[in-house]
């Protein structure tokens, strides 16, 4: 049985435990065997008036979603504290552990990311495998740095968490559907629905087919591993 994408489109509140009810909701709901991208920062957002709630919050979500993690590999990310410094994780859950945790390596200095939190480092990308699917990630505004496109290559499925803001909405949706045409392998892209967000999530092929959630705030694509060897050998670009 093959997995399925999952793209995850919702609003983000200032009441923590809904967004994570919400979240849960949506999670429950997939079929086993889903890859699911949800939004940037989705439980908190960058609330920094509230930045100790908000770290405080990462530990019981964190134990809440790994229960939730069976038979399904969970994408997003959260703010959190390690030693004794704030950093934006993105953490990939898998039968009720967290199998991968990176913080954000470039910050969104036109948002003042980088007055609250602490930029993580490029050493620390890598493309992990989950039940056989090579998984590279790209949280937000990493998404512009050509560097790490070059350590994303190779993977089967590149997934965007985001907060996107509205005003370049055009350059999310060019630069995923690149990235999925130039690694000729599948996109998956959530964004926040909330007001100064793009409000759009989306799941690129790799055929280049851009698939919009629209008004759904789950998306669902099969994935197919046929369809990357297919088009890797069909246009041979040296990604192996």
């Amino acid at each position: 049985m093959n997995y399925m994408l999952v793209s995850l489109l919702f609003k983000t509140s200032n009441i923590y435990k809904n967004n994570l009810e919400l979240l849960l909701n949506h999670i429950e709901n997939v079929p086993s065997r889903s890859i699911v991208v949800a939004p940037e920062v989705c439980l908190t957002g960058f609330d920094y008036e509230n930045l100790e709630e908000a770290l405080d919050f990462a530990k019981s979500a964190t134990k809440a979603i790994k229960k939730y993690s069976t038979d399904k590999i969970i994408i997003f990310s959260m703010l959190e504290r390690e030693n004794n410094k704030v950093y934006n994780f993105v953490k990939v859950f898998y039968n009720g552990e967290v199998v991968y945790k990176r913080a954000k390596a470039r910050l969104f200095r036109l948002g003042d990311e980088h007055k609250f939190m602490e930029e993580g480092s490029d050493d620390d990308f890598k493309i992990i495998e989950v039940d056989g699917i090579k998984i590279a990630i790209l949280i937000c505004f990493e998404l512009r740095f050509k560097e790490l496109w070059e350590k994303a290559e190779g993977a089967d499925v590149i997934a965007i968490p985001s907060w996107w803001g509205k005003p370049r909405s055009e350059h999310f949706k060019s630069l995923t559907k690149t990235l999925a045409i130039m690694n000729q392998c599948y996109v998956v892209a959530s964004d926040s629905q909330n007001e100064e967000c793009t409000q759009m999530s989306s799941i690129v092929t790799p055929k280049g087919e851009m698939i919009f959630n629209g008004n759904s705030p789950c998306l669902k694509v099969p994935y197919i591993k046929k369809d990357i060897t297919l088009m890797r050998r069909y246009l041979d670009v040296g990604i192996e």
